[in-house]
């Protein structure tokens, strides 16, 4: 049985007079809990009541200049950082069809051809993700010993690979998924039928 995703991958903002509302929202949430005050704490600190310090919050009113200011003092922050993720840009990296650049991975020494799909580097969600094509050919070797940081999604796109995960070894085929904590032991350890193509996303905190 499927677990019920904590997002809305449809929702959509009750218009653009709400993003700023949301940002600023995200950016007080985000300098309390840094500071390690609670909700009521900073009720304290303020003035205002709970009920209004949570819809300020989840972006659900429009908060006045004077309680603005009123968040800054509390929080020792200037006014103005609390519009930071409004201003900031949102980027999108579009790769077409062949054009992905072909890097250099731990992979590469095993005969494993990496193509890059697209790459963002410091953004809001506090996450880097590295989407990679992965050919296998003749030439390829298996290496079951990949590790690094984050969780790793497989797509199997064409030919089929058994690939190991810690103790257990996946049989994987055109249209199936392993998703997995890369931090074990992980890689091809028999190439079944090649050539083989499977996408590769990578995930992170970018702290890491």
């Amino acid at each position: 049985m499927a677990n019920n995703l904590s997002q809305d991958p449809h929702r959509v903002r009750d218009g653009a007079e709400k993003v700023l509302e949301v940002a600023i929202g995200r950016e007080v949430r985000s300098f309390r809990r840094q500071q390690g005050i609670t909700v009521a704490d900073l009720a304290n600190l303020t003035g205002l009541s709970i009920g209004m310090l949570s819809k300020i919050e989840n972006g659900n009113t429009s908060p006045s200049l004077t309680t603005l200011q009123l968040l800054a003092n509390a929080l020792s922050v200037p006014i103005t950082s609390f519009f930071r993720r409004f201003e900031e840009s949102r980027e999108a990296v579009h790769t077409k069809s062949g054009e992905g650049a072909e890097t250099e991975r731990a992979g590469t020494r095993a005969g494993h051809q990496y193509q890059l799909l697209g790459h963002l580097g410091a953004n809001a969600s506090g996450v880097m993700v590295e989407p990679y094509m992965i050919t296998l050919t003749e030439e390829s070797d298996v290496f079951p010993t990949f590790q690094h940081d984050g969780v790793e999604m497989l797509y199997m796109l064409e030919g089929e690979v058994d690939y190991r995960h810690g103790d257990k070894v996946f049989s994987l085929k055109p249209g199936d998924t392993l998703f997995f904590d890369a931090d074990a032991p992980h890689g091809p350890e028999g190439l079944v039928k090649l050539p083989a193509r499977y996408l590769s996303i990578i995930s992170y905190p970018q702290s890491s």
